[in-house]
């Protein structure tokens, strides 16, 4: 009889190459979609909470969204909410979303 112990490290994220070989796309938008696919599905997608966590000034990080949204890998939906306010939602997709 054989045992076998699988010992995993923790800290690793799987996705696909799709966007990493899409040569629509720059390195840092590359980065960024690989950077926000390894992050947590309940984690702030929102761009203030990007900027909070990135040496990227503003400028930069809205010219990558707005590339990664234009390539369709990110869908940013605007709505109301119960006081009024505008918020957004953040819609991130390994693949763009209408292939």
């Amino acid at each position: 009889m054989y045992r076998f112990n699988i010992r995993r490290l923790e800290g690793y994220t799987i996705m696909s190459n799709h966007h990493l070989r899409d040569s629509n796309l720059s390195y840092s938008a590359k980065w960024l979609l690989s950077f926000m696919l390894s992050l947590p599905e309940d984690w702030d997608y929102s761009f203030n909470g990007l900027v909070q966590i990135s040496k990227e000034g503003k400028s930069s990080l809205r010219t990558m969204i707005n590339e990664l949204k234009d390539a369709k890998y990110i869908k940013i939906t605007q709505f109301r909410n119960e006081k009024g306010f505008f918020q957004y939602n953040y819609d991130v997709f390994e693949f763009p979303f209408d292939m």
